[in-house]
């Protein structure tokens, strides 16, 4: 699920999708990110979606995307210092352990400091950072949001980024290592940004790509990439090799975005080579009005 809602519209189709899964047999539900369109981002918005998750019947999990923090510097009409909007998103969504919702699965989240400290980063937590295992895969949340992921904007934050980029690939280690065992099968990575998708920062996601091929090189075994950002659902290949031939093992799946709203299902079947299968449901298609 992402990018949820931009117009009124959205607004009621998200409500009933939510309702509509409610329904559904399944382990859990992932939000990727944009949990809002255009206009303010305020505290009120953020405990409605927070409200609205905790509804769910399944437990929930969340990773920030663009729209409610980085593009927050944009919006009249509410804050709009991106570091403190992200710093209100921990507060409002990820102060417990585990998943959001009315069922509970157990998580771990990167609340310790990184040590050491990336330079210049001093001691910080990303309590939005999660991981759990549901057998036999084993998934990650990273603080990856679009819009350049903050970077190129000013020097403030483009040491957020800095020190988050560091955090990031500290907390995916972590997990790459604890995944190099029989009896996990698969790492599913999950973020917000597209990192193909780049706006004024040339080369901004390659570190972030490169650890998702490191992981797939160490691992010898699926690796698959979730998120959201681009707004056009899609399961393929676009790691290549240098004669742009797919990567082994790594794989992508994005999310739909307005005016689509939708979910994606995914099986893992242990008896299959590819372990995963895709199953895209489109709830709704919301025209935006013209102004």
């Amino acid at each position: 699920m992402g990018d949820t809602p931009y117009s009124a519209g959205e607004e009621v189709q998200f409500e009933r999708m939510l309702t509509s899964l409610d329904r559904e047999p399944l382990a859990f539900i992932v939000h990727v990110g944009d949990i809002k369109g255009g206009g303010p981002c305020t505290d009120g918005l953020y405990l409605e979606r927070r409200a609205q998750f905790d509804r769910s019947a399944h437990p929930f999990f969340y990773t920030p995307g663009d729209n409610e923090w980085t593009d927050c510097r944009g919006m009249p009409g509410g804050p709009r210092d991106p570091i403190e909007r992200l710093q209100r998103l921990r507060q409002v969504f990820f102060e417990g352990e585990g998943s959001l919702g009315r069922a509970h699965l157990a998580a771990e989240s990167q609340r310790e400091c990184a040590v050491p400290a990336a330079p210049a980063c001093g001691c910080m937590a990303y309590p939005e950072n999660r991981a759990w295992i549901v057998p036999p895969v084993r998934f990650v949340t990273l603080d990856v949001a679009g819009s350049d992921n903050n970077e190129g904007y000013d020097a403030a934050n483009d040491r957020e980024a800095h020190c988050r980029n560091a955090a990031n690939h500290a907390w995916l280690e972590r997990w790459i290592a604890a995944s190099a065992v029989p009896e996990v099968r698969a790492l599913v990575v999950m973020v917000q940004a597209n990192p193909w998708f780049i706006i004024r920062t040339p080369g901004v996601f390659d570190a972030f790509l490169a650890d998702l091929r490191n992981a797939a090189a160490r691992l010898q075994k699926p690796v698959l990439l979730v998120h959201g950002d681009t707004h056009v659902y899609r399961a393929d290949r676009p790691f290549v090799d240098a004669f742009g031939e797919p990567l082994a093992w790594l794989a992508r799946l994005e999310t739909y975005g307005s005016p689509f709203v939708g979910w994606v299902r995914v099986t893992v079947d242990p008896a299959t080579p590819e372990l995963f299968t895709f199953e895209p449901n489109l709830f709704a298609i919301v025209p935006r009005r013209l102004p």
